[in-house]
């Protein structure tokens, strides 16, 4: 399971890369999102969550899951929608102004 998990992260992570390196605006915002995918998947792998425990209640607790990477990840999901929103209102912005939506400012084909 760690595998595929390990797997399902380098390839988001590498799609990122990929979509953020495009000339257009639009591959370039899903290649952040898909970055941030990962980084979210990153976190929960890192976290070991268990499945069916409680979070931590007390010391003497036998078994319970750490809320700590649940907190980071959900922290992770605002910021990386309040980041995507504002990315895509500049590429709004500079398509408006400029009437082309590339990210090099290149204006030749």
């Amino acid at each position: 399971m760690e595998a595929l998990v390990a797997v399902i992260i380098g390839v988001l992570t590498a799609c990122g890369v990929y979509l953020s390196l495009r000339r257009r605006s639009f591959p370039v915002v899903l290649g952040i999102t898909l970055l941030s995918y990962a980084v979210n998947l990153f976190l929960f792998a890192m976290g070991r969550l268990t499945i069916g425990q409680p979070a931590v209640i007390d010391a003497a607790a036998t078994g319970y899951t750490d809320p700590l990477p649940q907190a980071l990840v959900l922290t992770a999901i605002v910021i990386s929608f309040a980041m995507t929103a504002f990315v895509i209102m500049l590429a709004l912005k500079a398509r408006a102004e400029l009437g082309d939506d590339r990210v090099d400012g290149n204006r030749s084909t």
